[in-house]
């Protein structure tokens, strides 16, 4: 069987720029199954799911449903949610996690302070492992169960205590894909052991760029000039590099990294077209999706 995950892979489509971009996660603990729109088909109620997404609208804050690994039973009991809420600004960045029985009671936040980065005393710092998130849901693509599942059980099984599903992260076919938090890094083909070595790397505030799609702070240009000046430089210090400045519209940007050192970069970042044509999602029509080909990185005065 065909997946648009084996299609992505044997084309050797590149991972850089292609993370979902937000500021902020807003991560809700929801049990049970979940749909292709997990936000409103899923056993949390369709009301608040629906409100959370407006929330959310444009202000830089991105919502998905969590849940550990493991069999989903279809039971509906009521249950305790655990939320975390991580902003991935370089820098700047944060986690913080509550448990509520009310998940409506997320709708009072300030959604734009949040994705500005102002958690305004949401729950408490997270002081536990870092969270392995891995997208699962089969309903919105089949690769993200037939690939995702087991790999968020085998990291549960090897007992890492950040591991949870997640419902979307986008870029089926380049499952399994995975968030690491609190530094908002992407990855894409992720297996077990590369898995362990990111989980370590952020744990020492370091940044692994293999199989890394990008930073989702930033938009995909500044994605892949990031990372781009982490390839040329060796750079792997995690909070350090930051995009400062993105002149120019697709298909080409001149983006301005800067380190916390002073030393500043301007990656030349292009728009091209993935050929041949190839499935965004399993069972798709055949498309040539937009991927960032980084042109030149030039270090810059100051």
């Amino acid at each position: 069987m065909s997946t648009c995950a084996t299609a992505s892979r044997d084309l050797d489509e590149p991972l850089a720029g292609t993370a979902a971009t937000a500021r902020t996660w807003l991560l809700v603990e929801q049990p049970g199954p979940w749909g292709a729109k997990a936000l409103t088909s899923s056993h949390l109620d369709p009301e608040i799911g629906s409100a959370l997404e407006s929330a959310a609208e444009g202000t830089g804050v991105r919502v998905a449903l969590i849940r550990r690994p493991g069999r989903h039973a279809d039971c509906r009991v009521p249950s305790r949610h655990r939320v975390y809420a991580a902003h991935t600004v370089p820098g700047r960045t944060w986690l913080r996690s509550e448990v509520t029985e009310d998940p409506g009671r997320l709708l009072d936040l300030d959604f734009a302070a949040l994705g500005a980065g102002d958690h305004g005393g949401f729950g408490t710092p997270h002081t536990g492992a870092p969270l392995a998130l891995v997208c699962t849901n089969g309903k919105r693509d089949r690769c993200c169960a037939l690939l995702g599942r087991p790999l968020a059980a085998e990291l549960a099984a090897a007992d890492e205590k950040g591991a949870w599903e997640i419902t979307h992260l986008g870029g089926h076919r380049f499952s399994p894909t995975l968030l690491v938090l609190p530094y908002g890094y992407a990855y894409g083909r992720t297996g077990t052991h590369a898995v362990k070595e990111i989980l370590e790397a952020v744990r020492a505030n370091r940044v692994i760029t293999e199989g890394c799609r990008g930073n989702s702070a930033w938009e995909r240009p500044g994605q892949a000039a990031e990372l781009a000046v982490r390839t040329a430089t060796g750079e792997d210090g995690a909070g350090v590099l930051t995009v400062v400045g993105t002149d120019g519209a697709a298909p080409l940007w001149d983006v301005t990294v800067a380190h916390a050192d002073g030393r500043r970069w301007q990656v030349t970042v292009e728009q091209g077209a993935s050929l041949p044509p190839r499935p965004e999602s399993c069972d798709a029509a055949l498309k040539s999706p937009a991927r960032m080909d980084v042109v030149a990185v030039r270090p810059v005065a100051p």
